[in-house]
C-alpha cells in the first residue's frame, strides 16, 4: 500500500475498490435477506391468520345452524356459551361475536377501544366492513399486551344473509420469529465476515499482481536519465495494455539514447568551436598591434639615423610584450582545461595568504587576521594563485582616476574560516551577477575571463565555496568560506 504526497497509488485504489465492492455486496445481501425474511414472515402470518379464521367460521356456523341462532339475542347466545368456549379451546384462539349493530353476543377477548366503547363495535368500524368487497376489515392494534391484528367480518348463514360480526384477534409469535431471524442473521454475519476476510486477502494479491508490471515500469522510469545508459524493460506475460506501454517505453529509451549521443556530439562540437573562436580572438588581439608596430617601424626606419639602436630596442620590447601576451593566452586556456589536482597538505593559511600579498607589495593592500596561525589542508601553490587572481581583479576594477585600495581579512572560529577580499572598484552590474564565475566571462578590455572560473574550481577542490557582494559605489567583496574541524594557533 502506497500513499505518496497525498495521492493514493493505483494498487491501493484497486485494493480498496475490491474490498468496498465485496463489503457493499455483503451489506446488500444482508439487507435483501432481512427484508425477504420479513416479507416471508408476514406472508406466513397472513396465511396462518386466514386459516385459523376459516376454521373458526366453520365451527361458529355449525353451532349457529345447529342451535338456530340466526336471529341472535344475547340471552340465547349466552345459553350456548359453553359450546363457544369449547370451540375456543379446541382451536386455541380468542374471539368475540357481535350483532349487526355492534352489540356483544359472546365475549372472549376485546381490545381496549371496544371496551372503552361500552363493549360495542363503533360505527366507523362497521362502515369499514361494509365498504370492503369481502365484507372483512383488518386493522393493526397496539394494546397493553403488545401488537396484534384484528379481523372484523360478517357471519353469513346458509342462505347468504348476514346475521352477526366476528371479531378475531391474531397474535404473532414474535419472540420465536425474532429469535429465529437473529439466529439466522448471526450465522449469516459470521459467514460474510469470513468471506470479507478472504476477499481482502484475495483483493490484496490480485491488486499486487495487476500492478506488479506497472510497479516495475515505474521503478525503471524513475531510474531513467539522460546522461546514463538506460536498460530496456522485459516482462513475462504482461497484459496487452502493459505490453503496449512497455514497448512505448523501450522505443523512448532507444530514441533517448540516440538523442543523447547526438546532443553529446553537438555539445563537443560547440565546445571546440567556442574554444577555437575564443583562442583565435585572444591571439588576434596582440597580432593587430604587432602588425601596426611593424608597419610603423618600416615607414620610420632610416639606415642613416643615429637613433636606430634605440628604435630597434623599443620595437623589440613591444614585440616581446605582445608575444608574452599570446603565451599567457595559451597558458591560461591550458590551465583551465587541465587544472592539476590539488595536493592538500596541512599548512598555515595565514602565512600562505601573506606570501600571495607580497607580490603586490607596492600596491595599497592591507591584511588582517584574528589568528596568528591557522592550520588547514591546503595546496599552497593553488591558494596563492586564488589570492593573486582576486587581488588582480580588484586592482583592475578600480578606475584609473582613483587610487586602488584592497582589504584582505581572514577570520576563523571553531567551525569555519572566512576570507574576504574587498576592493573599492566599480562593482558588478546587476545583469552580470549570474555570469561572474562562468568561463570566458570578463568585464575588462583585456584578459580571457578565466581567472574567476579557475578560482572557483580551486576553492571547490578545497571543500569550500566562494560568494560575493557588490555595490556600484563601494566596490566588490569576494567571500571564501572553508569548513574547519580543527585548527591550531
Amino acid at each position: 500500500m502506497q500513499i505518496i504526497k497525498g495521492k493514493i497509488s493505483l494498487r491501493t485504489r484497486l485494493f480498496l475498490a475490491m474490498v468496498l465492492l465485496v463489503f457493499t455486496a455483503c451489506l446488500m445481501i444482508l439487507g435483501a435477506t432481512y427484508f425477504q425474511y420479513d416479507a416471508e414472515s408476514e406472508s406466513y402470518n397472513q396465511f396462518r391468520m386466514q386459516r385459523k379464521e376459516k376454521q373458526l367460521l366453520s365451527q361458529i356456523n355449525y353451532l349457529v345452524s345447529k342451535n338456530d341462532l340466526n336471529a341472535p339475542s344475547q340471552e340465547k347466545w349466552m345459553s350456548f356459551k359453553n359450546d363457544f368456549e369449547a370451540v375456543r379451546t379446541i382451536l386455541s384462539v380468542d374471539y368475540s361475536v357481535f350483532d349487526l349493530e355492534g352489540n356483544s353476543l359472546y365475549i372472549n377477548f376485546l381490545p381496549l377501544k371496544i371496551i372503552a366503547n361500552n363493549y360495542k363495535i363503533d360505527k366507523q368500524t362497521i362502515q369499514n366492513i361494509k365498504l370492503n368487497s369481502s365484507n372483512r376489515f383488518v386493522e393493526n392494534n397496539i394494546d397493553e399486551i403488545g401488537k396484534f391484528q384484528s379481523s372484523y367480518r360478517y357471519l353469513v348463514d346458509s342462505s347468504g344473509l348476514e346475521y352477526a360480526i366476528l371479531f378475531f384477534p391474531y397474535f404473532e409469535d414474535v419472540s420465536f420469529s425474532e429469535n429465529e431471524l437473529n439466529t439466522f442473521l448471526q450465522s449469516l454475519y459470521q459467514v460474510y465476515l469470513l468471506m470479507l476476510v478472504i476477499s481482502i486477502g484475495i483483493a490484496y494479491f490480485i491488486s499486487k499482481y495487476v500492478t506488479r508490471s506497472l510497479e516495475a515500469l515505474r521503478l525503471q522510469i524513475n531510474s531513467t536519465g539522460l546522461l546514463k545508459r538506460n536498460k530496456r524493460i522485459h516482462l513475462k506475460n504482461p497484459s496487452r495494455e502493459i505490453d503496449s506501454l512497455v514497448n512505448s517505453y523501450n522505443k523512448m529509451i532507444d530514441d533517448l539514447e540516440k538523442s543523447a549521443q547526438k546532443l553529446a556530439k553537438t555539445e563537443r562540437e560547440q565546445a571546440w568551436q567556442e574554444m577555437a573562436r575564443q583562442v583565435a580572438h585572444e591571439i588576434k588581439n596582440p597580432l593587430t598591434p604587432m602588425r601596426l608596430s611593424i608597419q610603423n617601424f618600416q615607414r620610420r626606419y632610416d639606415p642613416l639615423d643615429e637613433n636606430n639602436k634605440n628604435k630597434i630596442e623599443e620595437f623589440s620590447k613591444l614585440l616581446i610584450e605582445q608575444i608574452d601576451i599570446m603565451s599567457n593566452v595559451a597558458s591560461a586556456f591550458s590551465d583551465f582545461a587541465t587544472l592539476p589536482k590539488a595536493q592538500l597538505i596541512s599548512s598555515d593559511i595565514v602565512d600562505a595568504t601573506k606570501k600571495a600579498l607580497e607580490i603586490f607589495k607596492y600596491e595599497n593592500i592591507s591584511f588582517s587576521s584574528n589568528k596568528n596561525k591557522i592550520l588547514y589542508p591546503l595546496d599552497r601553490t593553488q591558494w596563492i594563485r586564488v589570492m593573486t587572481n582576486l587581488i588582480q581583479n580588484g586592482l583592475q576594477s578600480v578606475n584609473s582616476k582613483k587610487q586602488a585600495k584592497i582589504e584582505v581579512n581572514l577570520k576563523a572560529d571553531s567551525n569555519k574560516i572566512i576570507i574576504s577580499v574587498k576592493d573599492n572598484g566599480q562593482g558588478v552590474e546587476p545583469n552580470l551577477k549570474e555570469k561572474i564565475f562562468e568561463p570566458k566571462f570578463t568585464t575588462k578590455t583585456k584578459g580571457m575571463g578565466l581567472g574567476l572560473g579557475i578560482v572557483k574550481n580551486i576553492i571547490e577542490s578545497h571543500k569550500g565555496k566562494i560568494t560575493y557582494q557588490t555595490d556600484n559605489k563601494f566596490g566588490t567583496t569576494f567571500i571564501i568560506e572553508l569548513k574547519l574541524k580543527k585548527y591550531k594557533t
